[in-house]
């Protein structure tokens, strides 16, 4: 549980600074960094997608899992929801920020991948590493967001600590093989992408609306098990 400590820290530790660096920005700045989060969260959406569809056993989950959870969410209004409740705190402006922020920090194979790795033998390397990496990325969106992205450090706590306990009870599931994180990073670089084209200003995709496609993959992993 170490490296999900580490990575939660450096995360805050990244706003606090980002938010000071904040405060000697110009308008003209700030625009140039929003801008700049968007195409970073395009290209590491492409990245995960593109690394780990080669892999995928199953092609055509990644379409089912979209169309299913994308239903599920709007049912839900998950996005309209949240960004409602952080504007109301921040401002459009962080509620679209904090959600790209813990899409990026959270759906990763490292943040999925490390937490188990970590809980099955111990090594934090993963982690470390995605904590180096959060660091850096928090400094930035805190400079063009302010302090509030400090709230995306629970969120990533909240999902390493579901991964680490599921890999205590799960070691030896085939649940957590490979095949299931490949899946759900390939769902996962899809949600990256349509974040950055909001922030980028391109296209409202209602990222949040398709959150439940992450569950997708996991629920059919473990019908397709009880079939096996």
């Amino acid at each position: 549980m170490i490296g999900t400590l580490v990575n939660t820290g450096t995360i805050i530790l990244g706003s606090i600074v980002g938010s000071l660096l904040k405060k000697g920005l110009g308008e003209k700045y700030q625009q140039v960094l929003y801008w700049a989060m968007g195409l970073a969260a395009m290209a590491l959406g492409a990245s995960t997608f593109t690394q780990n569809m080669p892999k995928s056993e199953f092609p055509v989950l990644f379409i089912l899992s979209l169309a299913i959870g994308g239903v599920a969410g709007t049912a839900l209004d998950l996005d309209g929801r949240t960004k409602r409740l952080i504007a109301s705190r921040g401002g459009e402006g962080l509620a679209n920020g904090l959600i790209s922020a813990c899409l990026l920090f959270c759906v990763g194979t490292f943040s999925i991948v490390g937490p188990i790795l970590s809980a099955t033998t111990g090594d934090n390397t993963f982690l470390y590493t995605n904590a180096t990496l959060d660091l850096v990325t928090s400094m930035v969106f805190a400079a063009t967001f302010g302090i509030g992205i400090i709230f995306s450090a629970l969120v990533l706590f909240c999902w390493q600590g579901t991964f680490y306990l599921l890999g205590l009870l799960a070691a030896s599931s085939p649940l957590m093989q490979g095949t299931l994180v490949n899946e759900l990073s390939i769902v996962g670089g899809v949600l990256i992408i349509a974040s950055g084209l909001s922030l980028l200003g391109i296209k409202d995709c209602k990222t949040l609306n398709y959150l439940p496609a992450l569950l997708v993959p996991v629920l059919w992993f473990l019908i397709r098990g009880l079939w096996a």
